[in-house]
């Protein structure tokens, strides 16, 4: 958080739309290089506007809080919801196993929005829940409809749908789908009307018809149904899911089938857990849009019934196979990282003492896990020990950081390339096949130019910057014999070139 920099993925993308927004002064219509850009709703995008205007640059630590915070909230609330039923070290468990389950994880260490909506999709739910208990108050009603517009707000219409689709289907389960308005009276209505005809009613006034039709529809109904981006077939999930929330999804997905088999989901709470993991996942698997984050508001669900499942349960052989496996895997996998690795280690002497450190404490708690699942016959202390051993392990690598920035994002590689353009003024900047550099203007405050190999050489553009891929470059011997006579440098696998 304090030390990486920006990824060109999506991280750059979001920053650039965000100065273009300040630029037009524009709240609610946005755009990336003067193009519509309706993907996302705007409250990420505010988030990211603040920090620019408070702080007076893009900061990732400040960004982080925004991924973060939320996953702690999530865990918080997980934690509040199933505390009465478990004991304090197998909440513990729970917490740790969902924050190290991959894309979970990762929610919290990168800068999207998808965390975000995923904690007001799991207040939406938990609020819903405690009004089929009985909980008093009518400002239940009025949350539940902020909740879920903050969702939709936040990301898109998953935000509502997955919480009305798991009520309704929870309901029709309990065969109480007649109390339906109950929990979704003209309190939620009126909310949900309000907010939602505000925000649509600013982005015509600031973006017209054509953006609020891409906004609704083309963003919504043709993702659905036939989307342009991010297509898939519907068994996507179904494959994904065993990396996405490994290395915990052996156990997770074996101790729920066999909670459903053995009938061990009994009480209303893990029949309300297990109908909002169904609903995200058969409803995911429609839509024709689909990447293994969107899958992130299921996870916590998925983390939370397994372990009120293994709770019921004494030590079998099979759930020490789920949690072991992975495990061994990991260990046999370490010293294979160290000897892929092992020529950029060398490059960086500093870094074989993070990787052997992160070696060594990974070692040390895979086989203190190994103990105490066959030893010990304690699967929740087991897992307790190999969660925190990857978390220390993600601690000692982070720490590494400054040394991993220049082959994370392009931060360096921009200061190099101002260092070589200063004393001019209004220097030209281009790209060549760089991935993702349309937003690299973030770093160098005016606009990139995209350049082909016909105007490299034929010094179209004489004394620009050019930044490149080293691998273009030397997979190209025309390029590359022209360019090895220019000033250059390289940064991580990139190259800056005075042209």
């Amino acid at each position: 958080m304090i030390l990486r920099d920006f990824t060109p993925d999506n991280e750059l993308r979001y920053l650039s739309i965000a100065d273009e927004a300040l630029k037009n002064n524009h709240l609610f219509a946005f755009t990336n290089h003067g193009q519509v850009y309706a993907d996302k709703p705007p409250l990420y995008l505010w988030i990211v506007m603040l920090g620019k205007s408070m702080l007076g640059t893009h900061n990732v630590f400040f960004l982080s809080f925004f991924s973060i915070i939320p996953a702690f909230i999530i865990i918080y609330i997980m934690d509040k919801w199933i505390g009465k039923h478990l004991s304090k070290t197998t909440r513990i468990a729970a917490a740790v196993m969902l924050m190290t389950s991959v894309f979970f994880l990762g929610g919290m260490i990168v800068l999207r929005m998808d965390m975000l909506m995923c904690m007001f999709i799991t207040l939406a739910l938990f609020t819903f829940y405690k009004m089929y208990e009985g909980a008093e108050g009518k400002h239940h009603q009025w949350l539940l409809g902020f909740y879920i517009f903050m969702s939709v707000f936040t990301k898109g219409p998953i935000g509502i749908i997955i919480p009305l689709l798991s009520i309704v289907a929870f309901l029709m389960v309990q065969k109480e789908i007649r109390t339906f308005s109950k929990y979704f009276g003209w309190r939620v209505l009126a909310t949900l009307l309000i907010c939602f005809s505000f925000w649509f009613l600013m982005v015509w006034i600031e973006g017209g018809n054509g953006y609020l039709n891409n906004l609704l529809f083309n963003q919504t109904v043709n993702r659905a149904v036939d989307s342009f981006k991010h297509k898939e077939p519907f068994y996507y999930y179904i494959v994904t899911i065993w990396y996405s929330i490994g290395p915990w999804s052996l156990l997770f997905i074996t101790t729920i089938i066999m909670g459903i088999q053995k009938k061990y989901i009994i009480t209303d709470l893990e029949r309300f857990l297990l109908t909002v993991i169904s609903v995200s996942f058969i409803f995911l698997s429609i839509i024709s849009s689909k990447i293994p984050i969107y899958m992130l508001p299921a996870y916590p669900f998925i983390a939370y019934l397994a372990v009120l499942i293994l709770s019921k349960i004494k030590w079998k052989k099979w759930i020490a196979i789920s949690i072991a496996t992975p495990v061994i895997i990991i260990l046999l996998a370490v010293p294979v990282a160290l000897f892929l690795g092992i020529n950029y280690l060398n490059s960086v002497q500093v870094l074989w003492i993070y990787a052997i450190t992160a070696a060594i404490v990974l070692i040390v708690s895979g086989l203190a896990t190994l103990y105490h699942i066959y030893n010990k016959k304690n699967i929740i202390q087991a897992s307790i020990f190999f969660a925190g051993g990857l978390l220390v392990t993600i601690l000692i690598i982070g720490l590494a950081t400054p040394f991993l920035n220049n082959r994370i994002g392009y931060g360096e590689l921009c200061n190099k390339g101002k260092e070589l353009s200063e004393g001019k003024d209004n220097p030209l900047y281009c790209t060549f096949k760089l991935r993702r550099a349309e937003n690299i203007d973030v770093y160098l405050n005016t606009d990139v130019k995209e350049i082909s190999l016909e105007d490299i050489v034929s010094s179209k553009y004489k004394g620009a910057i050019l930044f490149t891929s080293e691998k273009k470059i030397k997979n190209n011997q025309i390029l590359y014999d022209y360019l090895k006579t220019k000033k250059q440098e390289a940064v991580g696998n990139n190259l800056v070139i005075q042209l």
